[in-house]
């Protein structure tokens, strides 16, 4: 399965050749890949360890960088964000979090791949096809959601839990539905990306400017003070 994938820094296309795995857990890239077509690497704030089908660890070691782009098939456009690791012979690999989120067609006698079933979060045309509007499913938002960010939390369940314990203690029971917003885990990171998330980019001959600081009064700044602390 042949797609095209746009590097989001430079707005240039290429065909990178693609292996669909339900045993792989994330979407994969070769590192001789992102270097040969000149993807632009970011860097993870933990390196992820993976492991081999066979239980080995990867000969490239742990995950440390990824690679933000816009992916294209027949029509089908999603933005995504793919772990940089040693693949060998393979170029990339959409494992189940993919394939669960899209569940395309696969027809295994002729190799063709239908993308006609995925949520409407995606981009694509294959969706305004259906007579129906379908809305997405509170689950199909959770596993895009987990998809493409909660690799974020991982290494930090208990401290996660235990976040989430002290917050159920303090906060009245029904607003404990926004327990996230109370979340001092949550709060140290930045918010989730969506599939509809684009760049911006700016001019090369952009410079940027200084804003005024317009200075506070005595009491103001203790005003201010006392509401951060509080």
């Amino acid at each position: 399965m042949n797609i095209g994938v746009e590097k989001i820094d430079m707005h240039e296309g290429v065909m990178i050749k693609v292996l669909l795995d339900s045993g792989a857990t994330e979407m994969f890239m070769d590192r001789q890949t992102a270097a040969r077509h000149g993807f632009k690497l970011q860097k993870l704030e933990r390196p992820l360890v993976i492991k081999n089908v066979d239980g080995t660890n990867n000969s490239g070691g742990a995950i440390t960088h990824q690679v933000e782009c816009n992916v294209f098939y027949k029509g089908h456009m999603e933005r995504m964000r793919i772990d940089i690791c040693d693949l060998g012979k393979t170029e990339v690999i959409l494992g189940m979090p993919w394939l669960v989120v899209h569940n395309p067609e696969i027809n295994w006698e002729t190799g063709e791949v239908k993308m006609t079933r995925c949520p409407p979060l995606c981009g694509g045309g294959s969706q305004k096809k259906e007579k129906v509007k379908r809305v997405a499913t509170e689950e199909e938002e959770k596993i895009v959601c987990w998809t493409i960010d909660d690799k974020e939390d991982w290494g930090r369940e208990k401290e996660i839990e235990e976040d989430h314990r002290k917050i159920e203690e303090m906060v009245p029971r029904r607003f404990l539905k926004w327990k996230k917003v109370f979340g001092k885990v949550e709060s140290e990171r930045m918010p989730k990306r969506k599939i509809w998330d684009h760049a911006i980019d700016l001019k090369k001959t952009f410079k940027p400017q200084k804003g005024r600081i317009y200075p506070l009064s005595k009491n103001k700044r203790e005003e201010v003070q006392n509401f951060v602390e509080d």
